[in-house]
């Protein structure tokens, strides 16, 4: 197969059914498949309907894929967004796949040339648009097409229960009854990394799935540290970060265009490559602000949640939530952008009761009450997520339908068991103070009641004179909010929704009021710097120590090649790859080619030019 036109080498399962493996290699660099890729390659090949819920770098994408190429027809895949599209064409042709995307970037001519390859048979897999593939020339091309498969990526976006519902992705479920029932019986994958066994159910009933198998892989993802933070002095925070990890590149999000705007222009003028990404920004400037984020030109990119789903890049080192996200299913596919080549990369978030206030002020904007609810038990188990004491997966992939044994090994509770300390005193204070202004003032006037702080305001409504002015003053104000925080998550202790929320006792404040109830509330956790844990899948295939000098001219050479051809670096090879060079230092085609991501295209095309930079080095 030529990657650089269209071409076409067909694998024929029926005449050799056991050469699977000898294809992953030859096509794709890697010696063995990972858990449950086997199995479900299979079942495609078999032309079996499948619904497949793998984690972000679990390996999806190979599961259409090597279908693809190991069967006849094209393979349709239905994606959301161009540079996605772009991302994985890019990265077929690398390996010697025959790919192309048809899409609204390209102009009418080259659209017409893609198309007629097609049509001809040259390219194993076609990307699409759903809106591009149920238009009037999408239907023009699929009703001459030999389609061997759909292949529906991000196939969350079809539901309304999912956290990204996209309408252009409901046309997708005219693919079994329309066209005159040509593809009635054509087998469709769908695939995502996040969905609720709720929304699960409804991909497979709005794509009328035949009898679908189902596979559901674990979410757990070793490789990413997760670490919640509370909300104090963010940026210094983020600077520090940024500064004492260098080399590290990733993805911070923010809320909101001016918290976007604002902090990328603070990193800046700290000297720190940032670039802002949001909806607000004209489609030049975006494009311009991801390009150089993807190709390596640009280290941090601040976001809204507009950025990331198109983004394939496998080395983020780190994904922080400077605000709070509204659902685990939305933060868990946030944070799944890290880390994508299975080396370490760690995902912080920031989390603060205003926040929560926020958002669910938003929440009371919804005129639907089934949606208020729902979005309303979605921001509890992000709140559950947040300040759980335990084991951070547990909460995490409960939500998914899955539970965990706990003792990760890869988030903060498990790595740097949580200190607590008897809070009750200080709980019937800030409730004795809610009482004592009526339930009518919010949480920074109580915390200012505590800690004697005698405003303009409180002066105004003579609360200076009560009992509980000033019992806090040797206490700060971000403990006074760890107080009000764990009352709240114990629903001791409520909020208003509105603008203004003002603090409201509840039925169980009573009882702590009393001292009937014990409060225990966890300590403020100092992170060390440097942070051990088991190893992960990446680590243990390089257990050789790492000749960092040489590492740093494959990168160089690496990002060199890929100037020179248009592509991301990570399109030539992964940080995993010239790892794993780094420490093997491979001098011939044979040592090579057990490189993984080393197939038989990639050692022919970049193989002469990174073995002999290696025996320089060597030598």
């Amino acid at each position: 197969m030529s990657p650089d036109g269209p071409s076409s080498t067909t694998f024929s399962p029926e005449t050799d059914p056991h050469n699977l493996s000898t294809l992953l290699k030859q096509q794709f660099g890697h010696d063995e498949f990972r858990p449950m890729q086997r199995q479900i390659i299979d079942d495609a090949i078999g032309n079996r309907d499948l619904m497949v819920i793998m984690p972000t770098g679990g390996g999806k994408s190979l599961c259409y894929q090597l279908p693809a190429i190991a069967q006849k027809g094209t393979t349709i895949v239905i994606s959301p967004l161009i540079a996605l599209m772009q991302d994985q064409v890019h990265a077929l042709r690398a390996n010697g796949v025959s790919a192309t995307a048809i899409n609204s970037s390209m102009d009418a001519r080259s659209n017409y040339e893609s198309e007629q390859d097609a049509l001809d048979g040259h390219y194993d897999l076609v990307y699409m648009a759903p809106e591009r593939l149920m238009s009037a020339a999408g239907r023009r091309l699929l009703e001459k097409l030999d389609v061997g498969h759909f292949a529906i990526d991000e196939a969350h976006c079809i539901s309304e229960w999912g956290h990204d519902f996209r309408p252009e992705y409901r046309m997708l479920n005219e693919l079994r009854t329309r066209f005159d029932g040509r593809f009635k019986d054509t087998p469709i994958i769908a695939l995502t990394a996040t969905a609720t066994p709720r929304v699960a159910d409804d991909i497979v009933e709005q794509l009328h799935l035949h009898d679908a198998q189902i596979y559901r892989a674990g979410f757990e993802r070793d490789n990413l540290f997760y670490d919640v933070r509370p909300k104090q002095n963010t940026t210094q925070n983020i600077i520090r970060y940024l500064k004492e990890n260098p080399n590290h590149e990733g993805i911070i999000y923010r809320q909101s265009r001016n918290g976007v705007e604002s902090l990328a222009a603070t990193l800046q003028s700290k000297g720190i490559d940032a670039l802002p990404y949001h909806a607000g920004l004209d489609h030049k400037t975006r494009k311009h602000n991801q390009h150089e984020f993807v190709y390596g030109d640009t280290r941090v990119i601040v976001a809204t949640i507009a950025f990331g789903m198109g983004i394939d890049k496998p080395d983020v080192r780190f994904v922080i939530h400077a605000d709070m996200p509204r659902h685990l299913e939305g933060y868990y596919q946030e944070t799944g952008r890290a880390g994508r080549d299975g080396l370490p990369a760690d995902c912080i978030l920031f989390f603060s009761v205003a926040d929560r206030f926020k958002i669910e002020h938003f929440i009371d904007q919804k005129e639907n009450e089934a949606e208020r609810d729902h979005a309303r038990w979605q921001l509890d188990q992000v709140v559950r997520f947040a300040y759980t004491t335990g084991c951070r997966c547990i909460p995490l992939l409960k939500y998914f339908g899955e539970q965990h044994p706990g003792e990760c090994g890869h988030c903060d509770n498990c790595r740097f068991p949580p200190q607590t300390e008897d809070a009750t005193e200080d709980a019937q204070k800030f409730l004795s103070a809610v009482a004592r202004v009526q339930q009518r003032f919010g949480l920074n006037y109580v915390i200012d009641i505590l800690r004697g702080t005698a405003n303009e305001r409180i002066t105004s409504y003579r609360h200076d004179e009560l009992s509980v002015f000033g019992i806090g003053a040797e206490k700060n104000a971000a403990h006074w909010r760890r107080v009000a925080e764990t009352l709240m998550n114990a629903g001791q202790l409520t909020a208003t929704t509105d603008q203004y929320p003002t603090l409201h006792l509840t039925d169980t404040s009573l009882p702590v009021m009393r001292g009937e109830v014990e409060i225990e509330m966890a300590l403020p956790r100092v992170m060390p710097k440097a942070k051990k844990a088991k190893k992960t899948r990446a680590e243990i295939d390089i257990d050789l120590p790492i000749d960092e000098i040489l590492f740093d001219k494959l990168r160089d050479l690496r990002k060199q090649m890929a100037g020179e051809q248009g592509v991301p670096p990570y399109i030539i090879f992964g940080d995993l790859s010239l790892r794993q060079m780094s420490a093997e230092k491979p001098t011939n085609n044979d040592q090579f080619a057990q490189i993984t991501g080393v197939g038989a295209h990639k050692l022919a095309k970049y193989g002469p030019a990174f073995i002999g930079a290696i025996a320089n080095h060597v030598e």
